[in-house]
């Protein structure tokens, strides 16, 4: 047997998280009993069979290691041996000791077989929540509405939401995750900062002594400047219902945005724009589409 696996695999991998990658048939496994954590050196020995199987033999204990002694073997097989042939008699009972831990092994084979299979099955189940954090963008957005949860927008920010304390407040970031998101939607994003006016119903202040002119002011109308986000959209579906969903799916986004990755003074904004080219009723340009001009 070889002591090493198969090439382009991992040298201490889990028997668990290799065998969903070997079809049914294709893998052989044996128990050695040798009782190793099965997260460090499980599999230490592999073989390549005639039939072109991967034989592995985990140190994993069978149902065989977790019974009695005495259900298997007897427990006084060393006891009271002859003196003139107590070398001879050691040896063999020591060859009919391993005949039946062998055969134990075999008897046991299918129903531990079985366990193993049973464990790789949760594993694969667990595995996807573990390995995208489905429970931890579970727990953060457990205040998510249904109708929050069914947007198109937000359903592909939530994987981001277990770095939403890195995100939060980082205007690049932002902009990196909202490009993304609309660019697999088919639409282009751009960002600007600009400056408009605001009108407060009632006069706002700062209640402390000392504080700049600047941040000082009484009224109900004031610039302030706000981050903006362009989407530039270009279904012909312009005029039709899916647009005004649109508006309501972005919308809603932006509320989410606002909650999860904004501070509490920022604000966002989304312009939503749609690219038609103009109607041209003369022109000087000749236009020809399929080597015909079909200008008026």
């Amino acid at each position: 047997m070889h002591s090493e696996l198969p090439q382009m695999l991992p040298p201490d991998i889990n028997v668990e998280v290799l065998l969903p990658y070997y079809p049914t048939g294709t893998c052989k496994v044996s128990f050695n009993g040798l009782h190793k954590r099965n997260t460090y050196g499980d599999i230490f020995d592999s073989e390549l069979m005639s039939s072109g199987a991967l034989h592995l033999v985990v140190g994993r204990n069978s149902i065989y290691n977790s019974l009695p002694e005495y259900m298997f073997h007897p427990i006084d097989r060393f006891d009271n041996l002859p003196k003139y042939e107590e070398k001879e008699r050691f040896r063999e009972q020591i060859d009919m000791q391993e005949e039946e831990i062998k055969n134990a092994y075999l008897f046991f084979a299918p129903i531990d077989v079985l366990l193993l299979r049973l464990r790789t099955d949760a594993h694969s189940k667990i595995e996807p929540f573990a390995k995208a954090d489905i429970v931890l963008q579970q727990i953060i957005g457990d205040t998510l509405t249904p109708e929050q949860q069914s947007n198109r927008f937000i359903r592909q920010i939530i994987p981001f939401l277990p770095n939403c304390k890195n995100i939060r407040g980082n205007r690049t970031l932002i902009t990196l995750m909202l490009r993304k998101v609309f660019m697999d939607e088919g639409m282009r994003l751009e960002v600007s900062r600009k400056t408009d006016t605001f009108t407060d119903p009632s006069p706002r202040y700062e209640n402390q002594l000392d504080m700049e002119l600047g941040a000082c002011y009484v009224g109900n109308t004031y610039d302030d400047s706000f981050m903006s986000y362009d989407i530039y959209y270009w279904s012909d579906d312009i005029a039709d219902e899916h647009f005004l969903e649109l508006i309501d799916e972005v919308e809603m986004l932006r509320g989410f945005l606002k909650d999860f990755f904004l501070s509490i003074e920022e604000d966002l904004v989304f312009n939503i724009s749609h690219d038609d080219p103009p109607l041209r009723l003369s022109d000087e340009v000749f236009y020809n589409y399929l080597n015909y001009n079909t200008n008026i």
